[in-house]
């Protein structure tokens, strides 16, 4: 990989995203997101990870801030049940996770405004609200990114 005009080797770029976002892997409810299947056979969690390091590289390419973007991705989709199974009540899974994932991620960290946007807003166009942040542009483009591939390939990322 290039960065900044020079090659970065990918276990240098793996590291910087680990230290970004290991205290938020050590935590067990965000563990449990590898007991929900999100996209053909791939976990939540390893489709968030999958989403956290891609953004993490873009972001760290742009100039942005790559320590929130890696974060607010990998709580994109934290919200802890199989969206596959309908639950009354609940409204549409597209619709309404992105709020649940920003209220599961408040109880257990911090967010600033970046992470904020990015969970809440990863759904655009389907959620209509812009995001204000570059960041979560990114991470809007990422996911649909690591969606397609995940889908097509029917396989672990």
């Amino acid at each position: 990989m290039i960065y900044n005009g020079r090659i970065m080797h990918k276990s240098l770029l793996v590291e910087g995203w680990s230290l970004c976002v290991e205290d938020l892997l050590k935590n067990e409810q965000i563990q449990s997101m590898s007991k929900y299947i999100h996209h053909s056979n791939v976990t939540c969690l390893d489709h968030s990870m999958h989403v956290s390091f891609k953004a993490y590289v873009v972001c760290r390419r742009l100039g942005l801030d790559y320590r929130s973007a890696a974060r607010g991705a990998l709580l994109h989709d934290f919200f802890l049940y199989d969206w596959h199974v309908h639950q009354p009540g609940r409204g549409l899974h597209g619709f309404v996770h992105p709020k649940i994932a920003l209220e599961n991620a408040q109880a257990i960290t911090k967010l600033n405004a970046i992470e904020e946007d990015i969970i809440i807003k990863h759904m655009w166009p389907l959620t209509l609200s812009l995001p204000k942040h570059r960041e979560a542009m990114v991470v809007i483009w990422v996911d649909k990114y690591c969606t397609i591939l995940e889908m097509l390939r029917k396989s672990r990322p």
